[in-house]
């Protein structure tokens, strides 16, 4: 039985022998507390990840009217909090690492600050295997939760370093015409590398205890997931 089904079968199994439950979501009885702890990171994820995006149009607006749509409150309407990966034409259907690379090319005319929302936001969906909820038959990747920390690491380092051939940055965040002004996205930055490591450990510890250490030779190239 897969995965899918086995979910099923447990949700209508225990949902018609225990359905006279009040006070308490039958959908939590296939949950562990890994299952809900998981649940609780993933919203807060969410949640961070939308609140960049205001954050990134607010010092950015000349990038919102680069993009189809014309207000923030429109770019948050497309990020539904649905399972599955971020895809859109208006990126070429560039996703994850591919999404956040475009934030850094010079060529690219179109909203850096949508690419790097569906960057960002679709690598933290799949290192928790693009669901919004987890249940106890699911597993999540240690090594993929910490990959994604780390490519957070890199991200914040290149939106400080990065700058296009007019030495502007590619985005403004923290720092404006060389003063650090806005600590905001640090502490956001801060929190989503602090979610994913914490998240990493306790997967670890769920599984069999180890997280593969990636090796890589420059803090300026996102890592690839493991697949």
């Amino acid at each position: 039985m897969t995965r899918l089904g086995r979910r099923h079968f447990a949700a209508l199994l225990l949902g018609s022998v225990l359905g006279g439950c009040g006070g308490y979501e039958v959908k939590n009885l296939v949950k562990s507390d890994i299952d809900l702890v998981t649940d609780e990171f993933i919203t807060e994820t969410r949640l961070l990840v939308r609140e960049l995006m205001g954050k990134f149009y607010a010092r950015n607006p000349d990038q919102l009217l680069r993009g189809r749509l014309h207000t923030v409150e429109d770019r948050l309407n497309q990020l539904q909090d649905t399972p599955g990966p971020l895809s859109y034409q208006e990126l070429s259907y560039a996703q994850e690492i591919a999404a956040l690379e475009l934030v850094f090319q010079e060529e690219f005319a179109g909203d850096r600050v949508f690419a790097l929302i569906v960057g960002l936001g679709g690598m933290l969906r799949r290192a928790y295997g693009y669901s919004t909820e987890s249940y106890l038959f699911d597993s999540l990747d240690s090594e993929a939760l910490s990959t994604s920390a780390r490519n957070i690491e890199i991200l914040l380092w290149r939106l400080k370093n990065n700058r296009q051939s007019t030495g502007e940055p590619f985005l403004v965040s923290s720092e404006y015409r060389g003063r650090i002004d806005n600590l905001s996205f640090e502490r956001i930055f801060g929190k989503l590398i602090a979610l994913q490591d914490m998240m990493s450990r306790i997967a670890g510890d769920a599984g069999d205890r180890r997280v593969t250490k990636v090796v890589h030779t420059a803090s300026s190239v996102f890592i690839p997931l493991p697949i």
